[in-house]
């Protein structure tokens, strides 16, 4: 059917979907769309068709999204709990007007939005029936926060990391006299509690004990809901995407609560859409150092290992990011390599042509961080890891220079770079330079954005004297003297890896 046919799309960088006349479409059914098709964005003309035709909506959250109509929010005249969490491109001074206006809204989420204290001190001081705007996740706006900011809004409670969200919470309570530990229960419990903030005090739940729910969901018997949850987990504890930065406080709440046990059991799973999600909650857990432990522990690098050698791109790309991370510091990279994790990062850069960016950069990344290890970097060059590294130096070398598909370029040097530093103790540097082309490709990726990791590759190889001679017959010397005196707006790190390939190339007195 045709629901069928658009949950089952295969468009990772879909933006936009139209399921007009398509009758068996629920709740459920989008649910799933949305999971599978990350690029899909909510604009102003779905939020209005959601205001006219949901007349009773009382629930609804935009999260994490980059193209929120703050005017047509203003339309969702039913709703009770809205969350903007993570959405960074509302103009706050028109979007607390259009906010305040809404008849019904009690809770508020702005966590993780560039909000201003101002726009706050609208919503409180124009809304009629907001009690509860909820801010986390934002240290500059946190600093704004005295404990005098609530004092002339009384019945209403602003929640942020700072201000103590249970003591908080707890004042909204008639009886607030109690010192209770776990408010949530004890408000459970309470016999004269006031009803009207029963819908309040489940919405503040859910953002608090989030953890304890998405767990919950790990645990279901159906492999939909396990998929979903686990892709829930993945985003529940990245803080910034581009910076690999996470929430160690959510990432260890997931591992109290058992959550690396059950997702390695999960990845165990035959159903690829499962194993990818999973392997990609795994791999941003592992950025904890205490999570990557409890990981390796658990039998978690075998699994990853052997799902990167999985046909299905979407599987390996995400378990070879899970041994990227781990790879980071010197605790695993020899049970990575033990595990067969080398030769499961090599093998896809065969496999997979030059426009998987992502897989190629996940590998290539974890292939050089296992490469600055003297012992890993002989398993690399014995898993062919020197010849394939050279080959995508070779193959994409133009694109990179036109700045196109060059991240994985940029590991690929940084991993011959990491394997050439061994030479006092093995032959690497000068396999390296025995791979036909691949030093006239390094001399070429000085043009590129990720300059600076060529540079450094050409320092470590040019202490091998057929290297040295090859590199300055390719330009290498030219190329290197322009680098070495760069403007100021240049790293120091690239001019100090260009004047040391210079020093190494100096060595021969032909150069």
């Amino acid at each position: 059917g045709s629901v069928n046919a658009l949950v089952s799309l295969q468009g990772r960088e879909l933006r936009e979907i139209s399921g007009d006349f398509c009758r068996d479409i629920t709740d459920v059914a989008l649910s799933v769309i949305a999971a599978r098709h990350e690029m899909l964005e909510i604009n102003g003309d779905a939020i209005n068709a959601l205001a006219e035709h949901c007349r009773k909506l009382k629930d609804v959250g935009f999260v994490e999204s980059d193209n929120i109509d703050e005017v047509a929010l203003g339309n969702l005249n039913s709703v009770k709990f809205l969350s903007v969490g993570g959405t960074r491109n509302l103009k706050w001074g028109s979007a607390a007007q259009v906010l305040s206006r809404l008849p019904c809204m009690v809770c508020l989420d702005i966590s993780r939005t560039d909000v201003n204290l101002s726009a706050i001190t609208r919503f409180l001081s124009s809304s009629q029936n907001l009690k509860v705007p909820c801010a986390l996740n934002y240290p500059v706006f946190e600093g704004e926060v005295d404990s005098n900011t609530m004092q002339s809004h009384k019945g209403r409670v602003l929640l942020t990391f700072l201000n103590g969200i249970f003591k908080r919470v707890t004042s909204l309570f008639a009886d607030n006299s109690k010192n209770v530990t776990d408010m949530l229960q004890y408000w459970r419990r309470a016999k004269n509690r006031d009803k009207n903030l029963d819908g309040i005090v489940v919405w503040i739940e859910w953002l608090t004990q989030g953890a304890a729910v998405l767990l919950s969901l790990l645990r279901s018997s159906q492999k939909e809901v396990q998929e979903r949850a686990a892709t829930a987990v993945a985003t529940f504890v990245v803080i910034d995407d581009e910076n690999a930065t996470v929430d160690c406080q959510r990432a260890e709440a997931i591992l109290r609560g058992d959550g690396i046990w059950l997702l390695l059991d999960l990845a165990r799973s035959c159903q690829e859409g499962l194993q990818s999600e999973v392997a990609k909650a795994i791999a941003n857990l592992s950025i904890d150092s205490k999570v990557a432990k409890a990981v390796a522990e658990n039998g978690g690098i075998n699994i990853l290992a052997n799902l990167a050698k999985s046909m299905n791109r979407l599987v390996a790309e995400e378990a070879a990011g899970g041994l990227w991370n781990l790879s980071v510091g010197d605790d695993h990279k020899g049970a990575i390599a033990e595990a067969g994790g080398i030769k499961a990062l090599v093998d896809p850069i065969f496999k997979w042509s030059s426009n998987t960016n992502g897989l190629l950069e996940h590998a290539t990344g974890a292939l050089a961080n296992l490469g600055a290890d003297e012992k890993c970097s002989m398993e690399v060059a014995v898993a062919g890891g020197i010849h394939a590294l050279a080959m995508l130096a070779r193959t994409c070398k133009f694109e990179a220079v036109q700045e196109q598909n060059s991240s994985p370029l940029g590991y690929a040097a940084r991993a011959l770079a990491n394997l050439a530093a061994h030479g006092d103790s093995n032959s690497n540097n000068a396999a390296i330079g025995q791979e036909a082309g691949t030093l006239e490709a390094l001399v070429q990726l000085t043009y590129s954005q990720n300059e600076a990791e060529p540079a450094g590759a050409l320092w470590n190889l040019s202490f091998d004297d057929k290297n040295r001679e090859a590199i300055a017959a390719a330009g290498g010397v030219k190329e290197l003297v322009a680098l070495a005196q760069s403007s100021s707006s240049a790293s120091r790190g690239l001019q100090e890896r260009a004047a040391g390939a210079l020093w190494g190339l100096s060595v021969s007195e032909s150069n």
